[in-house]
């Protein structure tokens, strides 16, 4: 999938742990480490928008997209 997740990266920023960021937002640790780990398929609004507001930081910081080999775009 070309997107990844840089939640480890604005934790580390933050220095706040996964527990910590759990209690705030809402967000079970288990739910949160599938996010962390890129293993997530999708994200619902309301927690981007906990993490968002809790990490003090936009979506675009959270995700960025890095096509791979098969997410070549053909051109019409």
């Amino acid at each position: 999938m070309a997107i990844r997740v840089q939640l480890d990266r604005i934790l580390l920023e933050r220095r706040m742990s996964l527990t910590e960021l759990s209690d705030r937002v809402g967000v079970t640790i288990a739910n949160l480490s599938i996010l962390k780990t890129g293993k997530a398929r999708a994200v619902r609004f309301t927690t981007l928008d906990a993490l968002c507001r809790e990490l003090d930081c936009q979506p675009g910081d959270l995700m960025t997209y890095e096509p791979g080999p098969g997410d070549v775009h053909e051109e019409d």
